[in-house]
This record gives C-alpha cells, structure tokens and sequence, in this order.
C-alpha cells in the first residue's frame, strides 16, 4: 500500500526539523558557554593563591617606595609630583628609575597607587565644638541649609557615646523603629567611624550626597529608592563633590596642604574659595596642573604667607591644622596573571620619627 504526502506535509515536517535543529544548536551553545564559564572559574581559583601574593608584593613594593622617600633629607614634605604619587620626580637615584605600573613579578604582574589620606579631613575629629566643618562640607556638596541640620545632628548622634539625641538627630531607637530604605534594622554606631561608607547609615545621609556627581560611574550601584536627591529643584547638579571626596576616618589629623583639593582647604577655618584655589594655583607652578615638573610644593605651613590672599593671624592659626607631610596612605594593587586580574587594597602608616617603620594596618581584595 502507497502512501502519498503531499508538498504542504513534507514543508511542515522540514519546519519541524529545522526547529529540533535550532534549539539543539542554543542547547549546545549553552552548554559549551557553561563550560567555558566554569574552566574559567577553576583557572581565576588556581592562580587565587598567587595572584594575593602578587598583591602583597605590591603593598611591599609601596612601602620600600615611601621608606626610600622619608630617607630625602632635600625634600622633607609630600607632594603630589613625586614618585609615591605617581608624579615625574624621582626624589633620588633609587626612585627615579622605578616605575609604578606593569612591574613584572614570577608567572604575573601588578601596578600600585598610593594615595595618601591626609589630602582630606579626619571626620572622627569632628564634635560639637566644631560641628561647624560638617555643615560647610555639606553646603560644598550642595545640601539645603534645613536639610544639614538633620544631617549634622544625626553624624553626631552616631559618634557619641550616649543614647540622647540631639534636637534634629537620630539614636538607635530611631533607625530600630524606622530604618534607611534598603537596610534592615540597626543600632547607631556611639563610637568613631572605621569606614566612610557608615555615613550611608546616618539619617540625611544619602548616596548623592555621599558619592557625588560621579557616583554612579565609581560604584556601578543604583541610587537607594526614597532618598532625596540634593539636586536643584530646576534638576540642575549643585555641587561637583561628595562627602567621600572630603572626608577620610583614618589619618593623622593634619591636612597636607601640598596634596589636598581646594574644596578639602575650604573646610579649614578662615579658607574662603578664593584663597583655596590660590593654594591651589601657587603649588601647581607655572603649567597650573598638579603633579607635574614644574610643581612648588610648599616646604613647611609658613611658606603659605607667600600665597596672595593669606594674611599673618590666618597663618598663626593653621599651624595645629595642616602640614606638608603625610604619614597614612591607601595602596592599591591590580594583580594579574594572564588575563586573570584582582584588586587589593591596604592601608599603611608611617612612623614620623623611624623613617624606616612603615607598617600594614590591614589588607584586603575587592
């Protein structure tokens, strides 16, 4: 017995194949993605070990650069066109040769930054007493008047040691009953800060105003639904900074002047932005760009009389307030073997009397 199929049966059938066929193909290409995915996972877990090694060969590799740079007797402060800082000057024979990208290590390689923390304000230094140099870092990064009361009274009701809030602030009754959006409940810290990102806990607090402008480009978050924004009512950005670029929880307490930004000089008492952006300007040299060759980085405070604008009594009073040395700084270290990459990042400090003593407060991968 014959069996006829007409052409429309033999087109449905070839459709059905050739569908069986696509989704074989998907499958089999997921499946080899899949594979490729976790060889590569295996691969990045084999070279874990090394790759911390080569991590903590560049914290060394930082520390042995700030020691050859304390032992300059010719160049007793910290500027921004030395080699530490990624500048041109090679402070002496043993630094001018060093680079601090690309260096060659075993099967890898890995670069360093070091950025010192005294190019900012220790916030932990803030209280009552001078509750006034929160309130100008908050109008620099463009916080309403009404709004830097609830912000300024909560930071201190979270640094206190006590449970009684002051008149716009917040205790941990109130982050308990009524968190932040995106936070489970939480206590208020009632002791210094150990990391900038606490001020992300503190009532008022939002990431705009911590992150700034470029927030989203540094983090890759998305902004906390129900904060405030800190932009105009007409939607216009009003400030270039946030509180990270200001402020740091470890440091000496001295601010470098040869290395802070003019809105950090503007948190010193009696710095207008006239005068920070002289600072600014006088350091920079002739090119007007810091970090370059022909940089004049000031060689102790007093020099700042030279600065159009700076007037003696203003001098007098900077003295307990800046410096042109740096003890505490940030290493950061990009590990690579092949094309397998990891991030560190280590504090150290140095010890002003033993140029010799630079120690590793912590470190850690991101």
């Amino acid at each position: 017995m014959k069996i006829d199929v007409d052409g429309s049966s033999r087109g449905f059938a070839l459709v059905i194949v050739m569908i069986v066929i696509v989704v074989l193909g998907i499958l089999a290409g997921g499946f080899a993605y899949s594979m490729k995915v976790e060889t590569k996972l295996a691969r990045n877990t084999s070279f874990e070990g090394d790759l911390e090694w080569i991590g903590r060969s560049g914290v060394e590799f930082a520390r042995y650069i700030l020691v050859q740079h304390m032992n300059v007797v010719s160049e007793p402060w910290d500027s921004l066109n030395q080699k530490w800082a990624g500048g041109p000057m090679g402070t002496n024979e043993v630094l001018e040769s060093i680079s601090l990208e690309n260096n060659p290590l075993g099967a890898g390689m890995f670069s360093i930054k070091i950025v010192d923390l005294e190019r900012k304000l220790n916030i932990n230094l803030i209280n009552d007493g001078n509750s006034h140099l929160l309130k100008r870092a908050l109008s620099l990064v463009g916080v309403d008047l009404g709004d830097a009361s609830v912000v300024t009274d909560s930071f201190l009701d979270w640094l206190d040691p006590n449970d009684s809030p002051h008149l716009s602030g917040a205790e941990s009754s109130d982050y308990l009953g009524n968190p932040n959006p995106g936070y489970a409940p939480y206590l208020a810290k009632n002791g210094p800060m150990d990391d900038l990102a606490e001020l992300l806990l503190i009532r008022g607090i939002t990431p705009e105003m911590y992150w700034g402008p470029s927030g989203k480009a540094r983090t890759g978050q998305l902004v906390v639904s129900g904060a405030t924004s800190y932009y105009g009512r007409g939607g216009e950005q009003t400030s270039s900074v946030g509180l990270v670029d200001l402020f740091t929880p470890l440091s000496a307490g001295l601010i470098n002047i040869n290395t802070a930004s003019a809105q950090v000089l503007q948190l010193i008492p009696g710095f207008d932005s006239g005068l920070a952006q002289s600072v600014v300007a006088t350091r920079a040299g002739p090119d007007g760009t810091d970090g370059t060759e022909d940089d004049a980085p000031f060689r102790s405070v007093g020099e700042l009389i030279n600065v159009p604008g700076m007037v003696p009594q203003l001098l007098q009073q900077l003295q307990g307030t800046c410096n042109t040395r740096s003890l505490t700084f940030e290493v950061q270290v990009e590990a690579s073997i092949n094309q397998y990459k990891r991030q560190f990042v280590a504090l150290v400090r140095r010890n002003p009397t033993n140029p010799r003593d630079v120690q590793t407060l912590y470190f850690h991968w991101k």
